[in-house]
C-alpha cells in the first residue's frame, strides 16, 4: 500500500474526501482499487476535481450551475 505525501489545507478533511470519493464511485459503478482499471478511478479523481471546484465558486460567489 502506498503511502500519500500530499498534505491537505484542512485538517481532518481526508474523511470527507474519502466519503465523497466512494459516493462518486457507486454513482459511476466504479468498483475502486487496484483491481479497477486507471479509467475507472481516473473518473471518480476528475469528477471529485469538479464538484470541489463548483463548492469553491460556489463559496465565493462566482459562477454556478
Amino acid at each position: 500500500m502506498t503511502r500519500s505525501t500530499n498534505k491537505l489545507a484542512v485538517p481532518g478533511a481526508e474523511s470527507a474526501l474519502d466519503q465523497m470519493k466512494y459516493e462518486i464511485a457507486q454513482e459511476f459503478g466504479v468498483q475502486l482499487g487496484a483491481d479497477a482499471t486507471s479509467r475507472a478511478n481516473g473518473s471518480v479523481g476528475g469528477e471529485i476535481t469538479k464538484r470541489l471546484v463548483s463548492l469553491a465558486e460556489q463559496q465565493l460567489g462566482g459562477y454556478q450551475k
